[in-house]
């Protein structure tokens, strides 16, 4: 298996992307476009799973990494309960929310058994990348 040298790469953000982009897609049209609190909470939970992937992947270690997918799943859950939100104030069919839960379980399982890989992988740390950005020199 090749190594995934860049977030980008790795399936679960890409999943995550898709589901923030249908969740920002979803709750953009008719009266939830005018729930201003739900769709702001709802968008940021959607971001935050994609955010904390990414983040967590730039960390210099496994563990950081996996603490950063424990948030990005418990973001994932936040997406599920307010989908239920919106479903309860009639802005969503039951058929649109079981389509959204559905693909948020599978991302969530896959977050889950990502960290689970993980945490029982030997590799602990990455290796810190070279730059070419030098210290600052003092003028005196």
């Amino acid at each position: 298996m090749p190594t995934i040298t860049r977030f980008e790469d790795l399936e679960i953000w890409k999943m995550a992307r898709e589901q923030a982009n249908e969740i920002f897609m979803l709750n953009n049209k008719g009266d939830f476009s005018k729930d201003y609190a739900l769709k702001n909470q709802i968008n940021a939970a959607a971001g935050s799973v994609m955010d904390n992937i990414a983040e967590g992947f730039e960390r210099f270690s496994n563990k950081e990494f996996a603490q950063f997918l424990i948030i990005s799943k418990g973001s994932n859950g936040e997406v599920r309960s307010q989908l239920y939100r919106a479903f309860d104030r009639k802005y969503i069919s039951e058929e649109m929310l079981n389509t959204k839960l559905e693909f948020s379980n599978h991302l969530g399982n896959k977050i889950k058994s990502f960290l689970d890989y993980l945490q029982s992988s030997n590799y602990k740390s990455k290796p810190k990348t070279s730059t070419n950005i030098q210290p600052p020199t003092s003028n005196k």
